[in-house]
């Protein structure tokens, strides 16, 4: 009786194993960690803030119309 070789399955089960690493290496992987100045991002927040809140109080172009009226 002659030999048979399951070469498909044996590819196949090749691939599988290679997947299973590499997604266990991925997702042990650890980000490099880098030194990020706290203070300073949080004061750059807070001069958007400042830039942000008189922006919405102008009341600029309900002049302009009245005086456009007027003329």
């Amino acid at each position: 009786m002659a030999v048979t070789r399951l070469e498909r399955k044996g590819r196949k089960n090749k691939n599988v194993a290679k997947k299973r690493i590499t997604d266990i290496q991925r997702l042990t992987l650890t980000p490099v960690i880098k030194n990020v100045d706290i203070e300073a991002i949080k004061a750059e927040f807070e001069a958007k803030k400042a830039k942000a809140k008189p922006a919405k109080k102008s009341e600029a172009p309900i002049a302009a119309s009245e005086e456009a009226v007027e003329k």
